[in-house]
C-alpha cells in the first residue's frame, strides 16, 4: 500500500485555491517554524457565505494537500458550517494520512478557524473565545 492516497498526491501536485488574497475579509495564520509547517488562509465572505478562499502553505506535501482540501470543503459554505470543519473530515476527504502527518490536518482546521476569527474580529461579531483555541505545536511530532 502506498504511503499517500491518490487524493493526497493530487492535492499536493495540483493544489486548489493557492494564492494570496489582498482584499480578504479574514486571514488566519497557524503553525510555526519549529513545527515546520506554516499555513495562511484567506477568506472572502458575502452574506455569511465564504465566497472565495485562498491559502499559502510552507511545509510538507501533507500540509499542502490538507490546506488545499480544507479550502475545497469550505468554499461556498456558510461560516457556521466552515467552523464545523474538523481535521478528521479533512483526513477522510483525502482518503487518509499517515499517523505522523495527522498534525497537518489539525493545522488546516485551525487555519480555517483563525481566518473566521479574524473575520469576526474585523466585523465586531461576538463569539465564544473557547471555540477558537489553537493547539500547542510543541508536541506535533511526539
Amino acid at each position: 500500500m502506498a504511503l499517500y492516497s491518490d487524493k493526497v498526491m493530487d492535492h499536493f501536485q495540483n493544489p486548489r485555491n493557492v494564492g494570496k488574497m489582498d482584499d480578504a475579509d479574514g486571514v488566519g495564520e497557524v503553525g510555526n517554524a519549529k513545527c515546520g509547517d506554516i499555513m495562511k488562509m484567506y477568506i472572502k465572505v458575502n452574506d455569511g457565505i465564504i465566497t472565495d478562499v485562498k491559502f499559502n502553505t510552507f511545509g510538507c506535501g501533507s500540509a499542502i494537500a490538507t490546506s488545499s482540501m480544507a479550502t475545497e470543503l469550505i468554499k461556498g459554505k456558510p461560516i457556521e458550517e466552515a467552523l464545523q470543519l474538523s481535521n478528521k473530515a479533512v483526513v477522510e476527504a483525502l482518503d487518509g494520512l499517515p499517523a505522523h502527518k495527522i498534525h497537518c490536518s489539525v493545522l488546516a482546521e485551525e487555519a480555517v478557524r483563525a481566518a473566521v476569527k479574524d473575520y469576526y474580529d474585523k466585523n465586531g461579531i461576538a463569539y465564544n473565545p473557547d471555540e477558537f483555541q489553537i493547539h500547542d505545536c510543541e508536541h506535533c511530532h511526539d
